[in-house]
C-alpha cells in the first residue's frame, strides 16, 4: 500500500504562482512513475505532468513552459511548481503513483485561479 498526501493548493490571482507537494509513504519501490492530474468542475480528470523515478518528465501541452514537476526520492516527495497561472488551471489537483500493476491516488488539493 502507498499513501499520498497533497498540499499547497489555494487561491491565487492570474499570473501568480503556487507550489504543490505530494508526500508518499508506505511501500515505495524504485521504477515507479508519479504524476499530477487535475479535474475541473464538469470535466474529466486530465494529465498535467509525470515524472519517473529516474527523473524523465512529460507535460500536457497546456502547461508546458509554465509548470515544472520534480521529485526528491530521498524524501519520497513530488512537487509541482506552477507559474503564470491562468483561470483555466483551476481545479482539484491529484497526486498519482504507479508501480505495475498498482495505481494509487491522493485525496486532491484545490487550486483556484481568479481572473
Amino acid at each position: 500500500q502507498v499513501q499520498l498526501v497533497e498540499s499547497g493548493g489555494g487561491l491565487v490571482q492570474a499570473g501568480g504562482s503556487l507550489r504543490l507537494s505530494c508526500a508518499a509513504s508506505g511501500s515505495i519501490f524504485s521504477g515507479n512513475v508519479m504524476g499530477w492530474y487535475r479535474q475541473a468542475p464538469g470535466r474529466q480528470r486530465e494529465l498535467v505532468a509525470t515524472i519517473v523515478s529516474g527523473g524523465s518528465t512529460t507535460y500536457a501541452d497546456s502547461v508546458k513552459g509554465r509548470f515544472t514537476i520534480s521529485r526528491d526520492n530521498a524524501k519520497n516527495t513530488m512537487y509541482l511548481q506552477m507559474n503564470s497561472l491562468k483561470p483555466e488551471d483551476t481545479g482539484v489537483y491529484f497526486c498519482n503513483y504507479k508501480i505495475i500493476p498498482f495505481v494509487y491516488w491522493g485525496q486532491g488539493t484545490q487550486v483556484t485561479v481568479s481572473s
